[in-house]
């Protein structure tokens, strides 16, 4: 089920702000191994480890939303909604700047 982050920042200023959400998210949490790669214009693969396993995604940027679907092993599953929280606050916390006239 993906995993839905509302904005109003039209899809070049959303995926801007992704970007710099997930860079951010890299370096606050680098001993889980983040990665971001961008596979088309609006789409890219995400992963990360936690407890030596690896979590994986897409995420897609919209004109109006930014999803998240995470793929997590079983094992992990208690994990997901933490996870998607932090990097839903790391979103968010980008799309204030951007509408604050700071990206």
């Amino acid at each position: 089920m993906k995993h839905q982050v509302p904005h109003d920042l039209g899809q070049e200023k959303a995926k801007q702000v992704t970007s710099l959400a997930f860079e951010s998210y890299a370096k606050r949490y680098a001993e889980y191994q983040p990665t971001v790669t961008w596979t088309g214009p609006a789409e890219a693969k995400i992963a990360f480890k936690v407890k030596g396993m690896s979590l994986s995604g897409v995420v897609e940027v919209s004109a109006s939303s930014i999803a998240l679907d995470l793929e997590v092993p079983f094992l992990l599953k208690p994990f997901k909604g933490t996870a998607l929280a932090v990097i839903e606050e790391e979103i968010r916390s980008w799309i204030n700047k951007a509408k604050a006239g700071q990206i």
